[in-house]
């Protein structure tokens, strides 16, 4: 336990400065939701702290088989930044900001195309919100949405040419997957494939459905404040990161169920090979 306090004291202080980042970059309008987000971040940090301090965690999956929660976190830290600066240079106009807003504004053009995610998202902006801004959440969903893809292909390069999850090492996988029931009923296998599925579908099908969603929050009056870029930010970062998040997740269990798989053949053929060489 001793050996892991450095490391879930430093994994803490990373999600305070993630949480707290977006309002710290930006300027003026804070005052009332400051006091909320340090208490998210006070929250988070406890959470992030325990579930890395203890021999088992209780929901945070794959805690062991590095660096795949380390590139989940990478690419929500980046997608938050990129997409803070954007919006900061909305209010306070810089060299850097201008950077940020320069590499959006192009991706953002490439990706914005008809029922295209960045397309619908954009849509769901009403139409009293300042053109400017629309734009800006434009160059921040194209940033944001390739940033996502980056790290999803990343992620399948290194368990291709790493092996992870592992890299020369042990793997438990019920340390790895403390949510994973071995007894909720059928096979570990199959269950573990058929999560992996619906995983890698939901991932690719969010960025679509919380657009659709959004707009149907307004249909039915109820509709999300758009016009405060703080929330613009975690939105657009949501919108972004849980649909590569979950991708990730499903293809990181379908390498699971591989390799339970290839253990339960591997297991198999040596006993069939020790009961023919029995006398």
């Amino acid at each position: 336990m001793l050996l892991r306090l450095p490391a879930a004291i430093g994994r803490a202080f990373l999600v305070v400065v993630l949480i707290v980042m977006p309002s710290a970059l930006l300027s003026g309008g804070m005052e009332d939701a400051a006091h909320i987000i340090v208490l998210v971040a006070l929250f988070a940090a406890l959470f992030t702290f325990v579930e890395y301090v203890s021999v088992s965690p209780s929901l945070v999956e794959f805690r062991d088989a590095p660096p795949f929660n380390r590139m989940r976190f990478s690419a929500l830290f980046a997608m938050v930044l990129c997409v803070s600066m954007i919006f900061r240079g909305y209010q306070i106009p810089s060299d850097m900001t201008g950077l940020f807003q320069a590499s959006g504004e192009q991706i953002g053009q490439v990706i914005d195309f008809p029922y295209s995610p960045v397309r619908l998202l954009v849509l769901t902006i009403l139409d009293d919100v300042n053109p400017e801004l629309v734009a800006l959440m434009r160059d921040a969903a194209g940033l944001s949405y390739l940033i996502a893809l980056l790290s999803i292909v990343s992620f399948i390069l290194l368990l291709r040419l790493r092996r992870w999850p592992l890299r020369g090492g042990a793997f438990n996988v019920w340390v790895n997957l403390p949510t994973f029931d071995p007894n909720a009923g059928g096979d570990v296998v199959e269950r573990l494939q058929k999560d992996a599925k619906f995983n890698i579908i939901l991932g690719f099908l969010l960025p679509f459905l919380v657009p659709a969603a959004l707009m149907l929050l307004s249909y039915l009056g109820a509709p999300v404040n758009l016009a405060s870029p703080l929330t613009l930010i975690w939105m657009v970062t949501a919108w972004a990161y849980l649909p590569a998040s979950i991708v990730m997740r499903g293809v990181a269990l379908s390498r699971v169920a591989d390799m339970i798989a290839a253990q339960r053949e591997k297991s198999r053929g040596f006993d069939a090979t020790r009961e023919w060489r029995l006398p």
